[in-house]
């Protein structure tokens, strides 16, 4: 791959970061497993900058997941498993290969052609690997956020034709997997009904994301936004109660609820 001064610097700092005589004690504990963590957080501060719009802090949250790539990348070399170059290499022949109508002579006639053609050399690759599952859901990651696996597991039924026919028999079923959860709640104590309780919360998430497939809402997005919302309105009623000579903790549900109120009265005329 065509060399670039700004890419083989970094190669080079993670080289020395993870240098046995000259390199830094903490990057030498590391190794892959304990590095997946902040390979997830990076990604996601990434999704951040973007809701943000913020193009400045995009561009070193950007750096910050190249550097794990980067990370992850010298320690295989280190282990005679692989090196930057065969990752990026891989990537680059797996995008030509998906791509036939930009790289070869395949004829689309739009998005879902792409998308059709994708799947079909996705399930060609893994047949090539051997991989021996002809299930519609297989080579759906186990590592991706629950939430996102849902998603792509009833997307991948519902190509096969197992799907809702619109969002309402979805809010039919938000409903009833309600109510299943209400039933739990009632019949005692959480502690003594965990693991009923798990499921039906489960059931009841589930669903819920598939009724934002159908509204064709991001998941992450949508939730991302309820939390900013969320964040937004309790340092708002903070601000208030400190205004106020008072702390939150020190009020009672109905004197805080009082003050959420505010806050969203304030978002919705200001």
């Amino acid at each position: 791959m065509p060399a670039t001064p700004e890419l083989d610097r970094l190669l080079s700092i993670m080289a020395r970061l993870r240098d046995p005589l000259r390199g830094c004690p903490w990057d030498l504990q590391q190794d892959f497993a304990s590095i997946a963590p902040y390979t997830i957080e990076e990604a996601y501060e990434v999704a951040d900058a973007i809701d943000r719009g913020d193009l400045d802090d995009l561009k070193d949250e950007l750096g910050d997941l190249l550097l794990q790539v980067v990370f992850h990348a010298q320690m295989a070399q280190e282990q005679g498993a692989f090196a930057f170059a065969d990752v990026a290499r891989a990537i680059s022949d797996k995008m030509e290969r998906r791509h036939p109508h930009v790289f070869a002579q395949v004829q689309v006639e739009g998005a879902e052609d792409v998308n059709s053609n994708w799947e079909a050399i996705k399930r060609a690759e893994r047949a090539a690997k051997g991989h021996t599952d002809t299930s519609a859901l297989a080579g759906i990651s186990r590592g991706l956020p629950e939430w996102q696996r849902a998603v792509k597991l009833q997307a991948r039924a519902a190509r096969v034709g197992f799907d809702w026919p619109g969002p309402a028999p979805v809010m039919d079923k938000v409903r009833e997997e309600l109510d299943e959860v209400a039933a739990e709640f009632a019949r005692g104590p959480v502690e003594e009904n965990q693991a009923r309780l798990q499921e039906e919360l489960g059931d009841l998430l589930f669903v819920c994301a598939n009724l934002a497939r159908h509204a064709k809402v991001d998941v992450g997005a949508a939730l991302r936004l309820a939390n900013q919302k969320f964040e937004r309105r309790f340092r708002a009623m903070e601000a208030q109660a400190e205004a106020a000579g008072q702390s939150m903790g020190a009020l009672d549900l109905d004197a805080q609820e009082a003050l959420w109120q505010q806050a969203k009265d304030a978002e919705r005329t200001g």
